[in-house]
């Protein structure tokens, strides 16, 4: 793996970063993609054979250079219509006005259903005034129809706003935010690494979704390239583990944001890193 994947140098800019999970919710998902909310206290998961079962963690970063969310969820509204993205934003003393960028690892429907929000029934941009950061070749995917986990609908109103942002292959939005294509779990899957003075944080998305995949690695049948998201896996926990980067699990069960702990034989476990 090349240092420019994986993007190890963390500039000396800032002081702080705090990160925090959006947590929409726990869903259950079939063949058809559909995903239906879930409650582990109440729902027996044997009411739904062939489904897969799932979290979704949006983030949330604060630093000294602004606000920033990484994926943005199912884009699920409550009873009165306001995302529960929003919704858990402003728990944290935070509007949705106050992001400044939104990273997305790629468009799949339960990443990128947040990216908007409806207002008096219109659809609108839910975050005004961040840079939307995404891939060249997803976006042109997304529209391509290849795949019917895509809501094009949802694009052509972050198209309009002005907000999008594309990038290709490697590079830095700025000191504190870096972007790497990965592939792996679509063709065009990327990652993201985010810097402070002491910390670096490691967003993998889709590729690295869950802690257990680190340590019971395997092929997904679902990846575009499940060798290569298996590979990646192994490449970023090595590096990560032994700087102690801090990892964020989007579709975690048990830890979302999580770090190394180093053991007495030198190996290396995960323990919660969340505030």
């Amino acid at each position: 793996m090349t240092a420019s994947l994986l993007n190890v140098h963390i500039p000396n800019v800032l002081n702080m970063v705090q990160a925090y999970s959006l947590y929409e919710g726990s869903f259950s998902v079939d063949k058809s993609k559909k995903f239906v909310p879930f409650d582990p206290d109440f729902d027996d998961p044997g009411d739904r054979p062939g489904s897969m079962f799932i979290d979704v963690h949006p983030f949330l970063l604060k630093t000294d250079a602004g606000l920033i969310i990484c994926d943005t969820g199912l884009g699920y509204a409550n009873d009165n219509g306001v995302l529960r993205l929003h919704e858990n934003i402003r728990k944290l003393g935070h509007e949705p006005g106050d992001i400044n960028y939104v990273l997305m690892s790629h468009l799949h429907k339960d990443h990128a259903g947040g990216m908007v929000t409806i207002e008096s029934g219109t659809p609108r941009i839910a975050f005004p005034k961040a840079e939307y950061i995404v891939q060249r070749g997803e976006w042109e995917d997304a529209y391509s129809g290849i795949s019917n986990s895509y809501r094009t609908e949802i694009f052509d109103v972050v198209q309009r706003s002005g907000n999008l942002v594309l990038v290709e292959g490697t590079g830095k939005v700025n000191d504190v935010i870096s972007y790497a294509h990965s592939g792996g779990h679509t063709a065009n899957h990327q990652v993201f690494h985010i810097h402070s003075d002491s910390e670096h944080y490691f967003f993998g998305g889709d590729v690295l979704p869950e802690p257990e995949e680190i340590f019971h690695n395997y092929v997904a049948k679902y990846d575009f390239d499940g060798r290569r998201s298996k590979e990646l896996r192994q490449t970023y926990w090595a590096a990560g583990a032994p700087e102690n980067w801090i990892f964020l699990f989007y579709h975690s069960k048990s830890i979302a944001i999580g770090r190394s702990q180093a053991r007495e034989d030198g190996s290396f476990r995960l323990i919660d890193a969340q505030p």
